[in-house]
C-alpha cells in the first residue's frame, strides 16, 4: 500500500508538470489566472484537511509517547539520559538545518508571491506574545486554535501525570489515549490519500502561472537539501565515531538495511524490525533497545528537524519576507518543540511546518510549494531518521549495559590495554563467535 502511495504522488507529480507546462503553453493570461485559481482552490482545500488533524495528533501521539514509558524497566536514568540525547541532536541538527539553508541562500530571488489563503493565522508573532502564549488559559481553546506548543505543554504534564498512575497499575485513561492515537493515526492515514491529489493541484498551479522557471524552484531546494543532508550524515558518523570508535563503521554497515528499507518506502516502521534485529547484533540488549528505541521515534527525528529548518528558512527566502534572526531563532525553537511526537504520522514534518510558520508571516500557501516535493524529500529525512535512532540507541545502550552488567556482575574482565568500550565489543563478538 505504501509503495502505491508513492507511485500515485509520484505520478500526480509528473502530471501535474505536464498539464501544467500545457496550461501555461496553451491557454491566454486571463484563461490560464482562471486555472491556476481552481489548482490553488484544491490544494488549499487539502492543506484545510491537515490543519484539521494537527491537535489532535499531537496531544495523543504525545500523551501515549510519555505514558507508555510505563511498560518498561529502567525508565529513571535511562529515561533521562536519552531525553538529554534526543534534545541535545535536535536542537544542533535543527541549527545545522538552519545555518545551512541560509549558507546556500535556497529560494533566494524566486520573488514567490501567495496564491490564496490556506485558512491559518499569518498575524507575526512578536517575543513578549510568545512568551505569554506558551502556557494556555485553556486546553479546549488550544485545541480549537491548534497552537502546537501550548497543546505540547498541556499534553506533557497530561502525559508525566498517566506514567506516574501507570506505575501504580493500568490506566483505563491511558489505555484510551493509546486508543485515540491508533485511531488519528488512521485518519491521518486517509487524508494523505488525497495527497496525490493535492499534488496534482499545487505543482499544475506552480507550473501553469510560471512555466519551466517553476523547475529552478524546485531543483535548488532537492539539490540544496541533499547535499546538506550529506554532510549531517558525514557529521552523525563522526559523532558516533567520537563515542563509540571503530565500532561505530560496524554500526553503521549494520543499520544500511533499515536504511534502504526506510529510504524506498519513506516510512520509519517498515525499517523498524531489522533495526532492532540490527542493533541486537551490535551488541545491545533487547530490553534497552526496547525502551530506547520508541523514544527515539518520538523525540529522536533528525532528518525531520533538519528537513523542517530548512524548509522554513527556504519560504522565508523565497517569499522575501523581512525577519530578523531572532524572530526566525524563535521559530526554529517552536518547530522543535512542535515535532516532538509526531512520529509515524504520515507527512508529519509537513504537518508541523503546516502549523507553526503562519504565525510568524510566512504565507501558508507556501506548504503547497514544498508539498509537490514532499514525497522527494520525505525517503532522505526518514532515512536519517533511522540513522540517528540507531547512533542514538546504540550508545546509550552500550553505556547502560555496561553499569547494568557492573552491578549484576556479569561483566567480562576487558582484555589487557583494551580502552572499556572496545573490550565490551570484543567479547560480545567472541560470544556470536561461540554461539555460531
Amino acid at each position: 500500500m505504501k509503495n502505491k502511495s508513492t507511485m500515485w504522488i509520484l505520478a500526480a507529480l509528473v502530471f501535474g508538470i505536464i498539464s501544467g507546462l500545457m496550461f501555461h503553453w496553451l491557454l491566454p493570461d486571463a484563461a490560464r489566472e482562471s486555472v491556476v485559481s481552481v489548482l490553488d482552490t484544491v490544494t488549499h482545500m487539502f492543506l484545510n484537511l491537515i490543519k484539521m488533524i494537527i491537535a489532535p495528533l499531537i496531544f495523543a501521539t504525545l500523551v501515549s509517547g510519555i505514558a507508555g514509558a510505563a511498560k518498561s524497566a529502567g525508565v529513571g536514568k535511562l529515561f533521562g539520559r536519552s531525553m538529554v540525547w534526543f534534545l541535545s541532536a535536535s536542537v544542533l541538527v535543527g541549527a545545522f538545518g538552519f545555518i545551512t539553508a541560509h549558507v546556500l541562500n535556497v529560494g533566494h530571488g524566486l520573488n514567490l508571491v501567495a496564491g490564496g489563503d490556506a485558512g491559518m493565522e499569518t498575524k507575526p508573532l512578536d517575543y513578549a506574545e510568545f512568551m505569554t502564549h506558551i502556557i494556555p488559559t485553556s486546553v479546549f481553546a488550544a485545541l480549537t486554535a491548534n497552537n502546537p506548543l501550548q497543546i505540547l505543554v498541556f499534553g506533557a504534564l497530561f502525559g508525566i501525570a498517566l506514567l506516574n498512575l501507570r506505575k501504580k497499575g493500568r490506566s483505563s485513561i491511558a489505555d484510551a489515549i493509546d486508543e485515540l492515537m491508533g485511531v488519528m493515526l488512521k485518519v491521518t492515514g486517509y487524508v494523505m490519500k488525497a495527497a496525490p491529489v493535492g499534488v496534482f493541484a499545487g505543482i499544475a498551479a506552480a507550473f501553469t502561472a510560471e512555466g519551466l522557471d517553476a523547475f529552478a524552484t524546485y531543483a535548488s531546494f532537492i539539490g540544496g537539501f541533499y547535499v546538506s543532508l550529506s554532510a549531517l550524515w558525514v557529521v552523525m558518523i563522526a559523532v558516533a565515531v567520537a563515542f563509540l570508535g571503530k565500532a561505530a563503521f560496524r554500526l553503521v554497515r549494520i543499520v544500511r538495511e533499515p536504511m534502504v528499507i526506510a529510504f524506498a518506502t519513506s516510512s520509519s516502521e517498515a525499517a523498524l524490525p531489522k533495526l532492532i534485529e540490527g542493533l541486537t547484533r551490535f551488541g545491545i540488549a533487547k530490553r534497552t533497545t526496547g525502551f530506547v528505541l520508541p523514544l527515539g521515534y518520538s523525540f529522536n527525528v533528525d532528518g525531520s528537524m533538519m528537513y523542517m529548518t530548512f524548509a522554513s528558512v527556504f519560504l522565508i527566502n523565497a517569499y522575501g519576507i523581512d525577519m530578523d534572526l531572532g524572530q526566525q531563532i524563535a521559530m526554529t525553537a517552536m518547530l522543535l518543540l512542535s515535532s516532538k511526537g509526531m512520529a509515524g504520522v504520515p507527512r508529519g514534518s509537513l504537518v508541523v511546518v503546516a502549523a507553526v510558520v503562519p504565525a510568524f508571516g510566512i504565507p501558508a500557501a507556501g506548504i503547497g510549494v514544498l508539498l509537490v516535493i514532499d514525497q522527494l524529500l520525505d525517503m532522505g529525512r526518514t532515512a536519517t531518521n533511522i540513522l540517528g535512532n540507531a547512533i542514538a540507541t546504540a550508545v546509550i545502550g552500550r553505556n547502560h549495559d555496561r553499569e547494568s552488567s557492573l552491578m549484576e556482575g556479569t561483566t567480562a574482565a576487558p582484555a589487557e590495554g583494551a580502552p572499556p568500550a572496545e573490550a565490551a565489543e570484543e567479547h560480545r563478538e567472541h560470544e556470536h563467535a561461540s554461539v555460531r
